[in-house]
């Protein structure tokens, strides 16, 4: 009896410690903007924050990088939310699936001690896919992105609605981590490129948005994020001005004084430790000591700020978006988002990180706990590919769509991968061919043989060509990812978008189009086996492992495709580099049998296995 009751007594007294932790773990709290300064439960806070986004990361690693956060000094994670992301077909919403589950990745930040700092957009940018925006808002003719427009203010008050719905427990009043949400983002940016639509027009929209946040149930204290110099139009009221990119002291708190009532609090929302990167260029390094001169130089004006990024990631699958300039119709962002953050893509201590940390270790108060070990790296023995399947061949699954002109991805109801489009000619054919309209890369075949390549990175829309009698022409299409920032991203469709020229002449009729998401890991085992120089092909292999690390897959000898491991798509690699290699996480490995599935859209080299690197290759460029 005495045991049962100590028993009894032991089981009470876990019940009263178990609903005590969670008591304490839903605490409401205040975070407030009051004379000049954040106030949390009113005493004045420094926001250390770096910006880390949960879609970049598999959700199993989380949890490590957070905690590298914690430990390089930082008290804040900041995330932008991607629309897209979430919102994956009209009608269609996933906050729950792996890496999708933002709640859970907020629960985990505030069980590590973060705050969180939440940009929901409806606009991100970031490198990401149309800046965020589904695909299929496009379809809708009425609708004018990023605009005062209402078919579009409609579809961002679902989504924010949505959101809400998902995060807004987890504010700081309600007990959770959540201590800011930003209005849009960097949209002073975008108006001073859209000088066709009057300031007051940008004002309405970017207020509508505040709005619509406040009215679903967002708390703030609600910031914005521009350059300094353009805070006249991205600003908005109620919100308070933040920079980005300011080292200027001075700088940052004569323009936040302007258009806050000659106050702060004075914040650096992205201050850059590194920069994004495009296929074909080279790979930006910005150096630990100017990294860490500038942090000290906020810690001592106490100026808040936010590293832009801590850590990138990696953009899996057809995640990366694009940029584009004078020189190039698109610059498409590399699968690798490492930004030569602090932690790199695959989570690893760098010399900028360290500097910060020492760094933060003299000017903080709060204790700086240990830094995580470093999560496995393996390499594999040469993975041998044991059946190739020609591209062409998937055809027979496919029910083509007819029409007399090509029709780009969002007509065809398809928003990434790719598109077979393909023309038979009853009369032979000869001149310059002209694709002024793709978007953005072709392999381009003439009965099956492939002739050249087209390309909108390098402004290359047309070629010489040769059909002959009862010929067939078809254009492989590859969407090499959405414009991201700037004016151009209201013109984000994909695919072929206007006729197909010979000679200057248009051809018409009889255009059969394939469509080749490759959303999933195609099933190759009806298929039977091919290699072709110059066809596109799939490779397929396995491996076994007794022990799951990280892994470096070495694309180097290959041309450009894209990489599929236990049905995760890793995401493109091409030949012109930089990178040449492709980031595995470990937890998406297993002990035992592994499966590879490589698209390779050249194939102008055969390939017999597929090898592993020890390190990340970022920065070879052809």
């Amino acid at each position: 009896m005495f045991r049962l009751k100590l028993r009894l007594s032991q089981s009470l007294l876990f019940i009263l410690l178990s609903l005590t932790v969670s008591v304490n773990a839903q605490k409401k709290h205040t975070f407030e903007i009051k004379n000049g300064e954040f106030l949390y439960d009113g005493k004045a806070t420094q926001i250390h924050s770096g910006e880390m986004h949960y879609a970049r990361i598999p959700k199993e690693y989380w949890r490590h990088r957070l905690k590298m956060m914690k430990a390089m000094g930082l008290n804040t994670v900041a995330t932008y939310v991607f629309w897209n992301y979430h919102n994956t077909a009209p009608g269609v919403w996933d906050f729950k699936t792996g890496n999708r589950n933002l709640a859970e990745y907020i629960k985990t930040a505030q069980e590590e001690g973060l705050f969180v700092i939440l940009r929901p957009g409806p606009y991100a940018c970031a490198e990401w896919e149309f800046g965020g925006y589904p695909w299929w808002l496009q379809k809708n003719k009425e609708l004018v992105i990023r605009a005062n427009n209402k078919p579009f203010l409609d579809s961002c008050n679902v989504y924010i609605n949505k959101l809400a719905e998902q995060v807004k427990d987890l504010q700081v009043s309600k007990g959770g981590p959540i201590i800011m949400t930003q209005v849009e983002n960097e949209f002073g940016s975008y108006v001073s490129q859209r000088e066709d639509i009057p300031l007051e027009e940008h004002r309405k929209y970017n207020a509508a948005i505040k709005k619509q946040l406040t009215d679903a149930g967002f708390e703030g204290p609600f910031f914005t994020s521009d350059g300094t110099w353009l805070f006249e139009g991205g600003a908005t009221a109620g919100a308070l001005p933040t920079a980005n990119g300011e080292g200027n002291i001075e700088n940052l708190k004569k323009a936040v004084n302007q258009y806050n009532g000659g106050k702060g609090p004075y914040m650096v929302a992205e201050f850059y430790p590194g920069w994004l990167d495009h296929w074909a260029e080279p790979f930006v390094r910005v150096g630990a000591d100017q990294i860490a001169k500038q942090t000290e130089t906020y810690l001592k004006n106490n100026v808040h700020f936010n590293f832009y990024m801590v850590h990138g990631g990696t953009n899996f699958g057809f995640t990366s978006g694009a940029n584009y300039n004078e020189e190039h119709d698109i610059q498409p962002d590399i699968t690798s988002y490492d930004y030569d953050a602090p932690v790199s893509e695959a989570g690893w201590v760098t010399p900028k990180y360290t500097a910060i940390r020492e760094l933060m270790k003299k000017y903080v108060k709060y204790k700086i706990p240990e830094v995580p070990a470093q999560i496995p790296v393996i390499t594999v023995p040469a993975i041998q590919l044991t059946k190739t399947v020609d591209m062409f061949d998937l055809k027979k699954e496919i029910k083509p769509v007819i029409n007399d002109t090509p029709l780009s991805f969002e007509d065809l109801n398809q928003g990434h991968g790719y598109v077979l489009y393909s023309k038979r000619f009853n009369q032979p054919v000869q001149g310059k061919l002209q694709v002024k309209g793709l978007r953005d890369y072709a392999t381009v075949y003439v009965n099956g043989k492939k002739i050249g390549e087209l390309n909108r990175q390098d402004n290359n829309y047309e070629m010489d060509i040769q059909v002959p009698f009862n010929g067939t022409l078809e254009l492989l299409v590859e969407n090499m990812g959405r414009i991201n920032y700037g004016a151009e991203i209201v013109n984000n469709t994909k695919g072929i978008i206007s006729p197909v020229l010979i000679n200057d002449f248009a051809i018409t009729g009889g255009w059969s189009m394939y469509k080749l998401p490759f959303d999933q890991v195609p099933d190759l085992e009806k298929y039977s086996a091919k290699n072709k120089e110059g066809r596109p092909t799939l490779y397929t292999g396995a491996f076994d492992l007794k022990q799951t690390g990280d892994v470096f897959l070495d694309m180097r000898g290959w041309g450009k495709g894209i990489v599929f491991v236990n049905g995760h798509n890793l995401g493109r690699y091409w030949k012109v580099g930089p990178q040449q290699t492709l980031y595995l996480p470990g937890c998406w490995l297993k002990k035992g049998k592994n499966e590879v599935v490589v698209l390779e859209q050249q194939n102008d080299v055969l390939q017999k296995e597929l090898k592993t690197a020890v390190k990340p290759i970022l920065e070879e460029v052809l």
